[in-house]
Formats: C-alpha cells, sequence, structure tokens
C-alpha cells in the first residue's frame, strides 16, 4: 500500500483539483504580497515579479495581476502598503484537459476569490 492510497486526493477529478489549484494559488497569493511597501513607481514590476513566481506553480498555466494604484498614498517614507483591496488577478489552472479560470477582485469592499469558469 502507497503512502497516498485512499486518499481523498486519489479520488479527485481533475475538475476538483483544478478548482483547488486555483484557489489555493489565489490565497497563497493574497497572503505573501499583502503588507509588501509598495508606490505608484513600483506598481509593475511588483505585478511580474507576482506573476513569474506564481506561473512557476504546479498546474498554473496563465495569470495576469494588476493592482490598483488609486490607493497608493505615500506614507511619511515615501511608499505605501500592498491591500487586498488593490488586487485584481485572473489566474487559469489545468489539470489533464480540465481548467478552472479564477479571480481575486474586490466586491463591495472586500477582496473576493472566486471561480468564473470551469471546463
Amino acid at each position: 500500500m502507497t503512502r497516498t492510497e485512499g486518499f481523498v486526493s486519489d479520488r479527485q477529478s481533475d475538475r476538483e483539483r483544478a478548482i483547488f489549484e486555483a484557489g489555493i494559488k489565489l490565497g497563497a497569493l493574497y497572503h505573501q504580497w499583502v503588507g509588501t511597501p509598495i508606490s505608484q513607481e513600483s506598481a509593475a514590476s511588483v505585478e511580474a515579479a507576482i506573476e513569474k513566481a506564481v506561473i512557476l506553480q504546479p498546474f498554473v498555466e496563465e495569470i495576469t495581476v494588476r493592482l490598483d494604484r488609486s490607493p497608493m498614498k505615500k506614507n511619511v517614507f515615501g511608499y505605501s502598503e500592498l491591500s487586498g483591496l488593490m488586487f485584481d488577478v485572473e489566474i487559469v489552472t489545468r489539470v489533464g484537459f480540465s481548467y478552472c479560470r479564477a479571480v481575486l477582485s474586490p466586491e463591495n469592499g472586500y477582496p473576493l476569490m472566486k471561480i468564473v469558469e470551469l471546463k
């Protein structure tokens, strides 16, 4: 008997796994980057860094990160902090022939993560 034999993950469909992978990637992205020092001048490089980091992970097919620069107000040291409400992220995960498109974006004042397409 293998170490993972009989675990729930062994019985997941490709579709379920694609959904899980999208959710876990967005959750990790959110918690890794919130609080990062940022400015309007550095926002593009932070967007690119997030995309380059997340695309390396298993099952990620596409990711687009856009940060709302309007709330980025300089503090006394010349920068702001990245908040969840600044994120506009779209990710596509693929497992086998199934894929999941999910987003992280503000909705009603909350950084909401949701699935927008499954195939």
